[in-house]
């Protein structure tokens, strides 16, 4: 079968290694999903994931054109806990804690401008 970047598919975990686990997607075709592909956040033990025998489904990540090694993803088929950006500690930002937000430029914008308006009204006059 011909696999392309970016298709979801099923296999067979075949393998575990400390740096990541091996499945195999069909009779002739395997993967890895590299330890830091398998789910978000920290992993203690490969094990707590996936088990030998286990049939998961995973993402295509890449396939290398020269060797045919194809790169798998566990992580990207889940939805993460938190936004990656976000602080995780759940401290109120964007204007939550202090009730600002948008309103503040909202009423700081006619003014600004009004600002702008007098600012290329006096570079009109001056040339």
């Amino acid at each position: 079968m011909v696999y392309k970047i970016g298709q979801k598919v099923r296999g067979e975990v075949i393998g575990i290694q400390p740096y990541g686990v091996f499945v195999a997607i069909d009779e002739d075709t395997q993967g890895l999903i590299h330890i830091s592909e398998l789910k978000h956040g920290y992993i203690k033990e490969i094990s707590d994931i996936v088990k030998k025998g286990d049939t998961i489904d995973v993402l295509i990540m890449d396939i290398d054109e020269h060797s045919k090694k194809i790169s798998l993803s566990l992580r990207a088929l889940q939805k993460p806990k938190f936004h990656p950006f976000s602080n995780r500690r759940n401290i109120s930002r964007y204007g939550r804690k202090t009730g600002k937000g948008f309103k503040s430029i909202e009423e700081k914008l006619p003014n600004w401008v009004e600002n702008a308006l007098k600012e290329i009204d006096a570079q009109k006059h001056s040339s």
